[in-house]
């Protein structure tokens, strides 16, 4: 494949923003997020210390169960194996409900994406069932159209996904081929040395056919510098290549949809709950994976890596296939968990659009009656969450949230803006046309205090060092809407067939929390999901000097670490363990 040198050259400088936006040329400890700034200069949440210091001599008081609503995990990885969470009373591959739950053979949790037929790998973006769902009917629609107010809000709503769907498909599109190209010139040179990956030597020993491949050569150089080693570079070049491949095959493709075929439940009903099948690991389990490790890997074995709690059990849930996961699923993979025994729940998955958030919102609010503590990642686009959509959510859909989000909408993301009393455009009141450079209105308490879950805590990542690129470049962050930050940059942790990776990510920041929760949980049994949220916020590790990030205008700012979240500070599992013990001493 050949680009012009000028669109290659633009094309790896917008994905290289996102490459090497944060340093990977340094070599962390396997165990730097378990570890303590002062005692070993990494940000760290203190584990260690709290064991060595504060637990040597205290048992804990409950074994805790936490469930992993993710994408699957492998079952049999050796840090894992042994603190998974069994299902005592079904008796395994029996064919038999033996529980009575409405679920067969559930031994170690549950899948709601398969079914006898196979497992559902893949799917659409949000975004792509909206516009598939509404192209039909408001395709041909212009501003003319007679609507009532219901279809106009669908019309608003369609035109929006329409736009985002254009901006992804585009970006997706020119972006692919760097990759393609990147990926094939790193496994030719590979494969005529005979290697799995070629060295910086083998590289610069390649006879490139053309311009472009002389570019790529200049590429690669700089991206294994960047990224600390070839080896690095060659890992994230195919994951980038996988990514954008399913991307465009499978999560920006209408045509695709195999939900029917094989989940084969009633998607139209919410209310159903008994589908899926009991394969836990499911097609693809890497990230599912890496965070069970994160919150629980076997501390006791002297092999692989240290999870943030000792005495937890993970319950595994498969609702997230590689792209957007469906409301209907989560709704029920948080009720399985609530009702067989987990005390914390681990959502390391998100969306920009909601498709039945009622659902999903009732299975909240049954976690919350139940005294459940619901973790939830932030998000990877470096995006206010004060400002951006972001599902789920703890805010509860109400006529007071409608207001508010009506108020505050920006006016690009909607397809017209309300006129105002006798303004009538095109004869019909659509309104006028968005003004593309119009801001939303400046946030208020308002919407903070809007109904909401007492039991949801939203993370953001961190990195490793304390200076002013400590917030994670990627990680999405919010005053009002992100409560806490937790280590999320090259973590390393547990990946299908008793492996180990470093991956980055709110996805892994969330089950530092979750770890953490389940640690204290763990001594402190008695605390309900309010007390525990309340303490794993007050006792964080305080920023006191200002951070740097690009905000939502794409401005370089530098604001204290207070400006964007709720508690100003990195999660601490010393401090939380004794703000636990005084907690409790003061009741």
């Amino acid at each position: 494949m050949k680009l012009k040198i000028s669109l290659f050259f633009a094309f790896f400088i917008a994905i290289s923003v996102s490459i090497f936006a944060q340093d990977k040329n340094v070599i962390l400890p396997p165990n730097w997020f378990n570890l303590d700034l002062t005692a070993n200069g990494y940000f760290g949440i203190s584990t260690e210390k709290a064991y060595n210091e504060l637990l040597k001599d205290k048992k804990p008081k409950k074994k805790i169960i936490v469930a992993v609503i993710d994408g699957g995990t492998d079952i049999k990885h050796e840090d894992l194996k042994d603190v998974l969470w069994t299902n005592a009373k079904e008796i395994p591959d029996n064919g038999i409900d033996d529980d009575g739950n409405g679920y067969i053979d559930d031994v170690h949790g549950w899948n709601f994406i398969g079914s006898k037929k196979g497992n559902l790998a893949y799917d659409n973006l949000e975004l792509v069932r909206i516009k598939r769902k509404y192209e039909p009917k408001y395709r041909s629609t212009i501003m003319s159209t007679v609507l009532d107010s219901t279809e106009k809000k669908e019309y608003a709503l369609y035109k929006k996904v329409q736009a985002d769907f254009g901006k992804k498909y585009d970006d997706a599109s020119s972006t692919f081929p760097v990759y393609i190209i990147i990926k094939k010139v790193m496994d030719s040179v590979a494969l005529i040395n005979k290697k799995e990956v070629p060295s910086l030597e083998d590289i610069e020993k390649y006879k490139a056919d053309d311009e472009t491949e002389e570019y790529v050569k200049k590429i690669i150089r700089k991206g294994a510098k960047d990224e600390g080693s070839i080896e690095k570079f060659y890992t994230t070049i195919k994951k980038g290549y996988k990514e954008l491949e399913v991307m465009l095959k499978y999560n920006l493709n209408v045509n695709y949809d195999q939900r029917a075929e094989l989940v084969g439940d009633d998607y139209a009903n919410s209310e159903q709950h008994n589908y899926g099948n009991n394969d836990v690991t499911g097609p693809n389990a890497d990230h599912g994976t890496h965070v069970s490790g994160i919150i629980g890997a076997n501390r006791m074995n002297n092999i692989g890596i240290l999870g943030v709690a000792s005495n937890v059990s993970i319950m595994t849930i498969r609702v997230v296939p590689e792209g957007d996961e469906r409301d209907k699923d989560v709704a029920n993979g948080i009720r399985y968990a609530v009702d067989n025994g987990a005390r914390v729940i681990n959502m390391s998955f998100g969306k920009g659009y909601k498709w039945d958030k009622k659902v999903v919102d009732e299975a909240v609010k049954y976690a919350e009656s139940k005294g459940v503590l619901l973790v939830h990642a932030a998000g990877n686009d470096n995006k206010n969450n004060d400002i951006e959509e972001n599902y789920p959510t703890k805010y509860y859909d109400s006529p007071e949230a409608i207001a508010y989000a009506n108020a505050h909408q920006k006016p690009e993301k909607l397809g017209f803006i309300p006129p105002k009393p006798g303004e009538i455009m095109n004869g019909q009141g659509m309104g006028r046309k968005p003004d593309p450079f119009a801001k939303p209105k400046p946030l208020d308490s308002a919407k903070f205090n809007l109904p909401h879950a007492s039991n949801w805590i939203e993370v953001g990542a961190s990195s490793y060092k304390d200076d002013d690129d400590l917030k994670a470049s990627f990680s999405n962050y919010g005053k009002n809407n992100v409560d806490v930050f937790a280590p999320g940059f090259m973590i390393n942790s547990t990946v299908p067939g008793s492996k180990y990776e470093e991956y980055d990510g709110t996805s892994m920041a969330a089950p530092v929390v979750s770890g953490l929760a389940a640690l204290v949980l763990s001594y402190y049994p008695e605390l309900n999901p309010t007390q525990l949220r309340d303490i794993i916020i007050k006792s964080v590790a305080k920023v006191d000097h200002k951070i740097k990030y690009k905000n939502d205008r794409d401005e370089n700012v530098r604001v204290p670490f207070s400006e964007i979240c709720v508690s100003g500070g990195i999660v601490n599992a010393y401090n939380a363990l004794k703000l636990a013990e005084s907690y409790q001493l003061s009741k």
